[in-house]
């Protein structure tokens, strides 16, 4: 009997919604809407339920993220099949090999449904029906993927044109006649004109020993690498770790490329949802709660004679007048003013930042550890002042600091804090002093966040006047406090 295994991909960046969503914290971990219940990842956690009688999933992410992934899973009360860390990008057919193989530990018979981390679907109840169809057509050996009817002609998505039916399955499943990469407006135009072209929804029901098969036949070196990549992992807190050597041994590729557009094995199925893959500003606008102008507002804003127009702001007051069809998106440390047409290339403004090695196309002023976060609240000369926000249990590494002195004063819950042999709890509105090349550790042990201003004064305030050990999370140096 056929297992059906939810494979979720939760590696990208999501430079497209920039400024909010930025590598270190990316789209799939957003709650963009006042009111919305789960994170992309959160509502993609809870599509399969292990009580509809799917296995539990299996999620690849990369190893920035895996506390982030780890968080969401505990609050969607998952016990996934594993958490794997790839070690370093090779795009989603080695992602899936790696998956494919896993799940065949299992089952003889696993069925995938590969799902990326950040798409919207609306109708759970009619995706899930559409999930038990496709898995029956791939326990035949078709690798299946699920073809959008578009309703507009639109450029940003790839296409995929519908061929014959198959055979035995009443004209619900069809063959592919052939991918076309995101079209210009005028063949979009023709596309939706036809009616036998598909927006390509990147869900995929694949059939795993088919896909393993397709791969060796088809790119080799991805099984090869996969599977040593498997063999040689280890564990780390619960975490599949890759091996990184093995794994970076593959091709960089998607799986679109190295198999579905050269197989003779894919197979379509039409899929009517309320799919959206939020791939741009405009996407999102077009699922947000809007008011009787078509205006999404998030934040303190005061719009007049505006119309059609995305406003997020986080801090500020935003004033608009006589605007129309804007995406207006304001961060304590950047701000986005896009035509809502040209909101696919907003991820050439995060290109041209990175080459200009600006922070912001990366990182927010608010950095997410395992323990919590930090916030850069303000910073000089010789001071910078951060907010420390600790979960309960939360456990900073014990550091040190050459040039830098810290004063903590505690303005939430009971920290526990560690200066040299001395260990203390400090209480709301009390503060402790650490003198430079001090050792020192924070710790929140109680049922309630800690919060504390962190006020660093010194000649140097870098990120690397660090001297670090005894890290719970097990973190590599450059990503530890």
């Amino acid at each position: 009997m056929s297992t059906i295994f939810p494979v979720i991909l939760s590696g990208g960046s999501g430079t497209r919604l920039w400024p909010l969503s930025r590598a270190m914290y990316p789209k799939q971990f957003i709650r963009f809407f006042d009111g919305q219940n789960a994170s992309f990842l959160g509502a993609t956690l809870q599509r399969l339920k292990a009580d509809a009688g799917f296995a539990p999933p299996i999620l690849l992410c990369n190893n920035d993220h895996r506390f982030l992934v780890q968080e969401e899973v505990e609050r969607a009360a998952i016990q996934p099949r594993a958490i794997i860390l790839e070690p370093i990008a090779r795009n989603t057919a080695p992602a899936v090999a790696v998956a494919a193989l896993a799940a065949l530990r299992e089952n003889p018979g696993a069925i995938l449904v590969v799902m990326p981390s950040d798409h919207v679907v609306q109708d759970e109840a009619r995706f899930v029906e559409g999930i038990r169809r496709a898995a029956k057509v791939a326990s035949t050996g078709r690798l299946v993927l699920f073809g959008i009817k578009p309703s507009e002609a639109h450029t940003g998505y790839g296409y995929i044109r519908q061929g014959a039916p198959l055979e035995g399955f009443n004209g619900g499943a069809y063959a592919v006649e052939a991918f076309y990469e995101k079209p210009d407006k005028e063949t979009a135009q023709r596309y939706l004109a036809s009616g036998d072209y598909f927006w390509n929804s990147g869900i995929f029901v694949l059939n795993a020993r088919t896909y393993l098969e397709e791969i060796a036949r088809l790119e080799p070196q991805i099984l090869e690498a996969a599977r040593g990549a498997l063999a040689r992992a280890s564990d780390d807190l619960g975490f599949v770790r890759l091996d990184k050597a093995s794994f970076a041994a593959s091709p960089n590729i998607s799986i679109d490329y190295a198999v579905m557009e050269k197989t003779t094995s894919a197979a379509m199925l039409p899929l009517d949802v309320g799919w959206n893959d939020v791939g741009s500003w405009t996407s999102l606008w077009e699922i947000a709660p809007r008011d009787d102008k078509g205006n999404y507002i998030h934040g303190e804003a005061v719009l007049e004679d505006t119309a059609g127009c995305y406003v997020h702001t986080e801090k500020s007051i935003v004033s608009t007048i006589g605007l129309k069809d804007l995406v207006i998106v304001d961060t304590p440390d950047a701000l986005l003013v896009a035509d809502k047409n040209r909101t696919q290339d907003v991820s050439k403004i995060v290109q041209r930042l990175k080459k200009s090695n600006r922070k912001e196309q990366e990182q927010h002023l608010r950095n997410y550890r395992p323990w919590g976060y930090f916030e850069t609240l303000n910073i000089g000369p010789r001071f910078q002042v951060k907010l420390l926000h600790v979960k309960p249990g939360g456990k900073l590494s014990m550091q040190m600091h050459h040039h830098r002195s810290e004063h903590w004063i505690v303005v939430q819950g009971t920290a526990k804090v560690v200066i040299g042999d001395i260990e203390k709890l400090v209480r709301e509105n009390e503060s402790v002093y650490i003198f430079a090349t001090q050792w020192h550790r924070l710790e929140n042990p109680g049922k309630v966040p800690v919060e504390i201003i962190e006020v660093q004064i010194g000649s140097y305030l870098g990120e690397d006047d660090i001297l670090r050990t005894d890290d719970i999370y097990h973190r590599a140096p450059e990503e530890t406090k």
